[in-house]
């Protein structure tokens, strides 16, 4: 092609000639313009100059290569060109102007009564708790422009007024950046917006949560739902259906359990469907005016069962002792730095840490083996501290499930409870731990069990609860965990409850070790002479000879379960000082294995609710 000429790109037709005869050009500059395919496509100077000929003209069709201009060259060109040239990065075309528009109509910002009507209820807006809990400006919200789908019963002005993000605030954002990195920090978060149509579940948020659960799976993301809200939503009519039963959130959710940290927060309502969602979770925060139910005033009445408050369908005095609720909390404010701290756990370790002095420990555990002592004192006192987490402490209260550090690497911890029925294992004991087991399997978090347990718990009474049910959840899964265990005996480790602690066998963890007060046996000191020796017994007719009898009988079975014969009979690894304990949980339990990539699947199925 001749430098002075500018020729058609393609076949086309002349829609407009931007230049006339004589006009002078810069390089770049619109010369022609062609329409192809119901496309405009520009021609432009291929360099300055002045234009000496215009050959065609607007409505008629070119052919490929046709001569549109004669362009001859100038050396620069003039100060006009170049402030044509020049654009404005700050310039907002009226197009983005909307966006802009649109985008800020849901901010908080922009609903001041809202906002205040929230405040005055004690409580943070969805955008407010979403601001607390993700690192600054990691925010990137999925479906801000959503409103409800009420179209056909309400103007689109009033429902982009009124509905913005459809009632559910949601995407993906850092939690923790600053601790372990911008990759491990990503996570998936959702919060109901109580201000917009009570935080009911609408069909587009419905669609938002669908959408925010199928990113959390393909990429392995943690998910944090703040769940308060009503329920269903009935008054959405522009997406027809009968029952609106096919909506895949719960299923999409549900499948998210075991393979990706799952945290709930409910504050103030939580209803129905709502609800439904904070129970899949793998956590449970809630605030101590929460009321969590699966059905809420309205739905109760309409069953024909009454007509209660709110406030009387499942507050926190009845949600946190029978285990729904896992970590009770003041606030919001307090809600959601506890999420930060429960997700860190599963994030990775910490480089920063202190602990207290380790010796302390050697006077933890009484002298006196009938004495009750104060087990929560040695987990604080053998974790990082400040960082123990304790949860569902109001259920299963015969066993604490707790998340801990240890030189700054997170663990899963269990420990008997010396307070409650002497350490025995109980049926909600039971349930408690096998779940908070699954739980570090799912995550990888390897499992310290610190044993002082005279076994489960016995009785007509304890039968009524399904013991022999309820306690096998223990071996089953403590049988099939894929994370390391370390056991720690503190004082009792008798019978089948000792077994369950330790994940079915002695020798099943990594390390079995005692303290100095350390004993074992196949059931409890006094219980194994009662029986043992009920004729030697019976054969003395003085009680207190017998009385004095049966203690001598007793020290000579202490001393033979005493740890120290135990570990002569390599039954365990060894005896060791108390002040060595963290040493030797980091020496067997290693680093920490972590989570898995979405690519390779689960470790588990999924996590029990219960």
């Amino acid at each position: 092609m001749d430098d002075g000429l500018v020729c058609a790109p393609m076949l086309g037709t002349v829609v407009r000639i931007a230049v006339a005869t004589g006009t002078e050009v810069r390089a770049g500059q619109s010369l022609v313009v062609l329409e192809s395919m119901k496309m405009e496509h520009i021609v432009e100077a291929p360099h300055a100059g002045v234009v000496s000929n215009v050959a065609v003209t607007e409505g008629e069709t070119v052919k490929r290569d046709q001569k549109l201009v004669e362009l001859a060259a100038v050396e620069a060109p003039t100060e006009a060109a170049d402030a044509e040239a020049a654009v404005d990065p700050a310039d907002v075309r009226p197009d983005l102007a909307e966006v802009h528009q649109r985008h800020a109509v849901g901010l908080d910002g922009q609903r001041p009564d809202a906002v205040a009507r929230r405040h005055d209820l004690g409580q943070r807006t969805a955008r407010e708790n979403l601001a607390a809990l993700c690192d600054p400006d990691t925010l990137v919200e999925y479906g801000p422009l959503a409103v409800a789908a009420q179209r056909q019963r309400r103007p689109l002005a009033d429902l982009i007024e009124r509905t913005p993000a459809d009632g559910l605030v949601a995407g993906v954002a850092g939690i923790n950046g600053a601790l372990f990195g911008a990759a491990a920090a990503q996570c998936a978060v959702l919060s109901y917006d109580a201000t917009v149509l009570a935080g009911t579940q609408g069909a587009h948020n419905h669609l938002k949560k669908d959408r925010l659960f199928e990113v959390a799976a393909r990429r392995g993301l943690p998910v944090v739902l703040f769940a308060e809200g009503g329920g269903g939503r009935p008054g959405d009519t522009d997406i027809p259906t009968v029952s609106g039963l096919q909506v895949m959130a719960f299923h999409l959710f549900a499948r998210l359990s075991g393979q990706v940290p799952l945290v709930g927060i409910a504050a103030g309502r939580c209803f129905a469907g709502n609800a439904a969602l904070l129970g899949c979770c793998d956590v449970v925060i809630a605030t101590r005016d929460s009321t969590i139910g699966m059905g809420g005033p309205a739905m109760i009445e309409g069953g024909g069962l009454g007509s209660y408050r709110p406030e009387e369908v499942g507050p926190i005095d009845v949600q946190a002792p029978n285990g729904v609720v896992d970590i009770v909390v003041a606030d919001e404010h307090e809600a959601t730095d506890v999420a930060k701290r429960y997700l860190s756990y599963f994030q990775g370790s910490l480089t920063d840490w202190d602990c207290a002095d380790q010796r302390l420990l050697r006077q933890a555990v009484p002298g006196s083996r009938v004495q009750v002592y104060d087990v929560r004192s040695v987990i604080d006192s053998l974790a990082d501290t400040g960082t123990v987490l304790e949860l569902r402490p109001e259920f299963g209260t015969g066993i604490i499930t707790t998340l801990i550090r240890i030189d700054g690497r997170p663990y899963g911890l269990i420990a008997n409870n010396p307070a409650h029925l002497g350490g025995a294992i109980d049926s909600d004991a039971a349930d408690k731990a096998a779940r908070f087991l699954q739980l570090c399997d799912a995550h990888g978090l390897p499992i310290v069990s610190l044993c002082d347990t005279p076994g489960f718990m016995v009785g007509p009474d304890a039968e009524r609860t399904a013991t022999v049910r309820h306690f096998s959840r223990m071996f089953v899964t403590g049988a099939n965990l894929s994370v390391p265990l370390c056991v720690i005996v503190l004082r009792k480790a008798y019978g089948l409850g000792a077994m369950a602690m330790a994940g079915g066998s002695l020798k099943v963890p990594l390390a079995t070790v005692s303290w100095p007060t350390g004993e074992f046996g196949g059931m409890g000191l006094e219980g194994a002479v009662k029986l043992g020796f009920r004729k030697e017994l019976e054969a003395v007719a003085d009680p207190d000879e017998r009385q004095a009898l049966f203690d001598q009988m007793v020290q000579l079975a202490y001393e033979q379960g005493k740890g120290l014969n135990a570990a002569s009979m390599f039954e365990i690894d060894d005896v060791i000082d108390p002040a060595d304990t963290r040493r030797w949980i980091t020496a067997t339990l290693g680093d920490v294995p972590g989570g898995r990539a979405p690519e390779q699947g689960k470790r588990r199925p999924h996590i029990d609710t219960w």
